[in-house]
Formats: structure tokens, C-alpha cells, sequence
């Protein structure tokens, strides 16, 4: 028997499945039990703190180190209340997860003891260690130091004994050395070019705020079996491993009853995510087997990518406790659907309007066309960035395959809305007209009469329309969402600019602001005419017609990074105040570092799998074979024994072919290593890596598998996804 094969999960792991008592109480009344929310600020602050913190928070206002003492005091008392022991700053390294430095609340009392002591200084700021962490050459190893400084629009929590202080992560020199400092920025100018153009329709407007809902995806699997492949352990995907027979092909298990094992899982990761005020809510199989979804409520963007990296964390804490792994990774398994995170992104104002949903006047659905335009452009000049954004090592194994967004930035916007920009493009009409939800009668008396939305969804769009928001559906499940939000709301803030400015000369120089505002809509809708495509974006058709119209068909990630500092992507970073060119250029050199590595450890992994498992198990197996056409031949006479072991005799043959090439592959991929690591530039070693390490890497792959259909399924070393994608 081979070692992995055990009787139960449980026997394997060593552990019994735990079984997790959740509270009989309301999810209203423990949701943000672990949240340093609003009711706990008036709780634990004096009233002049919580009103300055508060109005700081809600106007975008700095904070009085004055003030800062005071809500120190008071979160301090908060989280020792509720058993912390330690603080730390919460950062979001460009590593993609996060990090955190803890800290006792405990000093010297002056009489040999100690005392709990937390201050607004130790509040406000703290010193990581900013060489350690990727930085793109903006910090030498010899130089240390960087800071990390609250962000007081997202909630402190607790996790375990440890109060978590959302933070930013900034060089000596004041470069941003994470994600959440050019996403708060680009928030911000996101917020005063939204407001610049929605003020052409209100002018009490005082606020525009970015919305995310996102999409998690992933898969789980057995901890066992998981633990008996170094691949998963290691990368987080299967390097090798052949189709099952059955996998999604039959499409039962989307939206399947969720087995019981899952649901406890789920149920379990619910109640963690609502005491740390994650408002998750919806919970469904997706295609493939194994493979699961959760999204939560809509949030602030900044606020929701925070919840989504502790999510992240969260899941995989709560999947050990049921004997689960949980993976991340985008593609963990080939020939089945890829893992997502959809990001549903939508802007609205202050004073409750969505800015991309159509209204009852014709004024509102001028303001509608406008953002929707808009947004138009701003995707149709940075599609390339855009893609740029979400691209990785990991993510370039999903896109264009089983059901995934190609790697190709396209528009759905479904035919309503379309009708609606063709009207406007034709016509000279001023009355714009969006029609909202359809009422449908299917005239059986049994079902209501059903609503149907004024778009429909398109799954191989990798940015669609779909209501009042958009559907950012390329970001990968493992992904950090601020990346692909920076470059979204850069260019889209960049482009509203633009069009503020020549809305503003128009009227200065007397033109109506609605006939300005109509003209300008109409020229931008022709101009981004080609990042429009509502049709089946799998098509090896639609590829040619995308390259005709100009767009990005890049598909290797190493040179789509390039995209980030063509002239037009900087000056457009540089303009909005959301990173500067030293910056971007070190995110480039972060984003090419990190691929070369994960490609890197892919192959090592791959290599010793291919000779110290698979190799072994083959020659095994032919040892079997060659026994047994030894022993016909000593049994049977000459002819009869060549019928025989005719089909031995083939085995033993191919497995020999296959390991040939398997040992010369693993050879020279070793080869390729060894060139692409005496390359000095960052760029051309990821360039290396992807052109000539990773088709060896699918060469060896492709001969694993074929071992896998013929060695002894008793000899063959390594669970088979037979058994990987199928909880039992």
C-alpha cells in the first residue's frame, strides 16, 4: 500500500474533526465583538475624542496627537477588556498578504514592575524593518529603517491576544512599500475627480465614495492528502497529476448541496468573519469539485480589501481546525476551473446616489451615460495596464482557461445599455432614456411575476456591466484587490479630470453645461468604441478582432509589467498623485522578482518530484513487468510467450520512453535555472523563467501524466485527483 492511502482523513492527520460550538446567540449581537467599531469608540472614548475622530474619519481630516493619546487610552482599555495582550501594526507588504510586528503593552512601572502602558505615538506610528521586506532597490540591505503609520479610516480588531492596527508601510526616504498607501490614494483622487464631474449635476455633492464587493474563490482540500503532495505544500498547485474521469463536466456540483463536512467549515469561518466584522453573506459550490465561493456585503474599498486579506488568513486557520487545507492558489488543478475574486466596483455620492445606475429624470441619466462613458475611456487607454495589474505567475495559469476572463481587457455592457450609447452616438438627442427592470409573466399561477434586470451577465468578460456597478472578474483568488484597484482608479480618476477640465472650458467659454457635457460623452463613446465587446470572449476569433482594435494581447507577464512604465501610465500615476515614477519602477522590479522566485521554486519542486517520487515508482513498475515477461517466458514456449507479454513488452518500452525524457527535461530545465540566475537584470531573468524554464516544465508534466495512466495505482506515489477533488 502506498503511504498515503489511510483509512480516514482522521487517521491520517493524527487528529479527530473538530466540532465547533457556535454561539445560540444572533449574528446582531456578536457581529464586531472583535472590532474597535463606533459603539465601542463611544464606549470607551471621552465624547470630545469620539466627535474629533469621527469628524476626522467621515471629512477626511488629520488627527491632533492630541487626540491620538486619547483614543490610545481608550482602545487600549478596550482590548485588554477583551483579552489583548500585545498590539501590532497591520500592514500590507508588496509580498501580496500581510504582516505584523507584536508588541506587549506592558512597561516599566519605575518600583521593579510592570504596567500597561499604550500612547498615541506608539499608536500613530512603528519601525518595521523596511529592507527585509520586497522594496524594488529602494532600500539597500544595510539600510533598515521604515515606518508603518495608522490609517484611521479602517476599524483596529482583535485577533487572539493581539490588537491589530490597520497601517501603512513607507520607506526612510517616504516611498509607499505596500499596497494600501497608493490605494488610499488613489481613493482619494478617485474622490475629488468623481466629485468635480457629479457637481456638474449637484453641486451639494461633497463626497464620492468607491464601493468593493468581492468574490472569493477557492478550493479545499483534505489535509491528508494535501500533506502527501510536496507540490501543494509547497506551491500551492498540482505540478503534476492527469484529469479525473469525472471532474465539472457533468456541472453538478455548482450550486450543489454543500456537503456537511464544508458546511461546518463554512459555518465555523462565518462566525470568525462576522466577530471581526466582515460582513459576509453569501456561501454556494462553484463549477469545479472541491472548488467554493463566499462574498460578503458591498464596503468601502479600503475597508473591504482589509477584510479580504484577513479573510484570507482566517480560512486557512479555520480549515485546519476541520481537517482541511484551503487553497489560494489560482489554478491548483489542471483542466478544471480556475479560482477568482471578482471585484464589483461602483462609485457613489455622499448623498446616496450610485453613480452607475440609471435614475427617473433625464438629468440622472445624463449623469449615468457620463460615468459610464467615462469609465469607457479610462479601460479602453489602460487596458494593457489594467491586465498588467492582475497578472502573475499564479494568475497567467487562469486566464483564458475554463471559464476564466481571457487575458485580453474587454467591456461587457450588455444591449440595453449599449442601445442606449448607439442612441447618443446616432442621434443629437438630449433625452436619454435607460429603461430599469423588466417584468416578466412565465403564466403559470404558481410563480410570481419575476423582475428581470436591465443587463445580463457575461462570463468570459473580464470587465462587465452588470447593474449599477462593474465586475472586475480577471483579479486572481490569491490576489491582494489593491493592486487592480490602484490602476482602476488611477485611470479612472485621471480621465474624469480630463473631462472636468473640458466640461470647464466649454462653460467658461459659454457653452450650456448639459450640451457640453452631451458632446463630450458622445465623442468618448465613440473613441472607446473598441474596448466595447459584449460576444464570447473564449474565441480564438475574438483574439484577432482584439488585436485588430488595438487592444493588449500580451500574454506573458514578465513583459506586460513593462506597461507600467510607458509614458502615459506614469504621467497619469504621476498626475494623480498615486505613485511617482521611483515607485512604480520598484513595484516593476518587486513584480519581476516575485515571478522569477515563484517560478523558480515551481521547478525545484517539480525536479525533485519527477526524480526522487515518479521516477522511482516507473522503474519500480517496469521491474514488475520485466518479472512477469521473465517468468512467461519460463512458462511458455517462445511463441505463445511473445503473445503473452507482448503488451508488458509495449508498457516497458514506453515507460522507458517517458522516463528518458522526464530525466533529460529535468536535466536541462536545471540548465536553463542556472542561465536565468547569472542574470543580472530582475526583467530578463523573469523573461528567462517564463520562456525557457516553464516549457520544460509543462514538457516534464506532460510525461508524469502519462506514467500516471499506466504505473500501478498501488505503486504510484502521490494522491491522484480522483481523490484530491472529491470530499468524502
Amino acid at each position: 500500500m502506498s503511504n498515503y492511502r489511510f483509512k480516514s482523513v482522521s487517521e491520517a492527520s493524527g487528529r479527530k474533526p473538530v466540532k465547533v460550538q457556535l454561539p445560540d446567540e444572533r449574528v446582531d449581537r456578536f457581529y464586531g465583538r472583535q472590532v474597535f467599531n463606533r459603539r465601542k469608540m463611544l464606549e470607551y472614548l471621552p465624547k470630545a475624542t469620539y466627535d474629533a475622530l469621527v469628524d476626522a474619519i467621515d471629512n477626511r481630516r488629520p488627527l491632533s496627537l492630541e487626540v491620538a493619546d486619547s483614543v490610545a487610552e481608550g482602545i487600549k482599555r478596550w482590548a485588554i477588556d477583551n483579552g489583548a495582550r500585545h498590539y501590532t501594526h497591520w500592514f500590507h507588504p508588496l509580498t501580496g498578504s500581510t504582516a505584523e510586528k507584536h508588541d506587549a503593552f506592558a512597561e516599566h512601572d519605575g518600583k521593579g514592575g510592570m504596567v500597561e502602558k499604550f500612547s498615541g505615538k506608539l499608536l500613530v506610528q512603528q519601525e518595521p524593518d523596511a529592507s527585509s521586506f520586497p522594496n524594488g532597490g529602494i532600500r539597500n540591505t544595510f539600510e533598515a529603517r521604515g515606518y508603518s503609520a495608522w490609517d484611521i479610516s479602517s476599524p483596529a480588531f482583535i485577533v487572539g491576544n493581539t490588537l491589530c492596527i490597520p497601517t501603512v508601510f513607507i520607506s526612510y526616504t517616504g516611498e509607499s512599500l505596500d499596497y494600501k498607501t497608493p490605494l488610499l490614494r488613489s481613493l482619494n483622487s478617485l474622490d475629488r475627480a468623481a466629485t468635480r464631474v457629479v457637481k456638474f449635476f449637484n453641486p451639494d455633492v461633497k463626497h464620492v465614495t468607491c464601493n468593493l464587493g468581492w468574490e472569493q474563490e477557492y478550493f479545499l482540500v483534505d489535509e491528508a492528502l494535501y500533506d502527501a503532495r510536496p507540490d501543494l505544500v509547497m506551491t500551492g498547485r498540482t505540478l503534476t497529476g492527469h484529469d479525473s474521469a469525472k471532474n465539472q463536466q457533468l456541472e453538478d456540483h455548482y450550486f450543489g448541496s454543500i456537503p456537511a463536512r464544508v458546511e461546518a467549515f463554512m459555518l465555523d469561518l462565518e462566525h470568525q468573519a462576522h466577530l471581526l466584522g466582515i460582513p459576509v453573506k453569501t456561501r454556494h459550490n462553484e463549477v469545479a469539485p472541491n472548488q467554493f465561493e463566499l462574498a460578503p456585503i458591498y464596503e468601502e474599498a479600503n475597508l473591504a480589501n482589509d477584510h479580504n486579506l484577513l479573510l484570507m488568513s482566517v480560512m486557512e486557520e479555520v480549515a485546519r481546525r476541520h481537517n482541511f487545507r484551503v487553497l489560494l492558489h489560482e489554478k491548483p488543478f489542471a483542466g478544471v476551473n480556475g479560482s477568482g475574486k471578482h471585484n464589483n466596483w461602483s462609485l457613489s455620492s455622499d448623498l446616496g446616489d450610485l453613480l452607475f445606475a440609471p435614475g427617473k429624470t433625464s438629468i440622472e441619466n445624463l449623469r449615468f451615460v457620463t460615468f459610464i462613458a467615462n469609465v469607457m475611456s479610462a479601460v479602453h487607454r489602460h487596458n494593457g495596464l489594467l491586465k498588467a495589474s492582475i497578472i502573475n505567475a499564479t494568475n497567467a495559469h487562469r486566464l483564458g482557461a475554463n471559464e476564466a476572463p481571457p487575458a485580453i481587457i474587454s467591456m461587457f455592457l450588455g444591449s440595453q445599455l449599449s442601445d442606449v450609447l448607439k442612441s447618443i452616438e446616432e442621434t443629437d438627442t438630449t433625452e436619454i432614456r435607460v429603461e430599469g427592470k423588466e417584468k416578466m409573466t412565465l403564466g403559470l399561477p404558481q410563480i410570481p411575476e419575476l423582475m428581470f434586470d436591465n443587463t445580463d451577465r457575461n462570463r468570459t468578460s473580464p470587465f462587465a456591466f452588470t447593474g449599477n456597478r462593474f465586475e472586475y472578474r480577471a483579479v486572481g483568488s490569491s490576489a491582494n484587490n489593491a493592486s487592480a484597484l490602484i490602476a482602476l482608479n488611477a485611470a479612472v480618476a485621471h480621465q474624469l479630470n480630463r473631462f472636468a477640465d473640458i466640461i470647464d472650458k466649454r462653460v467658461k467659454d459659454g457653452e450650456p453645461v448639459e450640451k457640453a457635457i452631451l458632446e463630450e460623452v458622445r465623442r468618448l463613446i465613440v473613441e472607446a468604441k473598441p474596448i466595447h465587446f459584449d460576444g464570447n470572449g473564449y474565441s480564438d476569433e475574438w483574439k484577432e478582432e482584439a488585436a485588430r482594435r488595438g487592444l493588449d494581447t500580451e500574454t506573458s507577464a514578465p513583459l506586460m509589467y513593462d506597461i507600467y512604465m510607458h509614458p502615459e501610465n506614469v504621467e497619469m500615476f504621476e498626475k494623480t498623485g498615486v505613485l511617482s515614477r521611483k515607485e512604480i519602477a520598484a513595484r516593476n522590479e518587486v513584480k519581476w522578482e516575485m515571478y522569477t522566485k515563484k517560478v523558480q521554486i515551481e521547478s525545484r519542486v517539480l525536479g525533485d518530484m519527477a526524480i526522487n517520487h515518479i521516477i522511482p515508482a516507473a522503474v519500480r513498475y517496469e521491474s514488475v513487468l520485466l518479472d512477469n515477461v521473465y517468468k512467461v517466458n519460463q512458462l511458455f514456449s517462445k511463441e505463445k510467450a511473445e503473445t503473452i507479454a507482448a503488451q508488458d513488452k509495449t508498457n516497458i518500452e514506453n515507460i522507458a520512453g517517458h522516463v528518458s525524457v522526464i530525466k533529460a527535461s529535468v536535466d536541462e530545465m536545471v540548465e536553463q535555472r542556472k542561465k536565468a540566475n547569472r542574470i543580472e537584470s530582475e526583467r530578463e531573468k523573469a523573461i528567462a523563467y517564463h520562456d525557457n524554464v516553464l516549457p520544460l516544465m509543462e514538457k516534464i508534466r506532460y510525461h508524469v501524466d502519462k506514467l500516471e495512466l499506466m504505473v500501478d495505482n498501488e505503486i504510484w506515489p502521490l494522491p491522484k485527483y480522483r481523490e484530491l477533488l472529491f470530499i468524502r
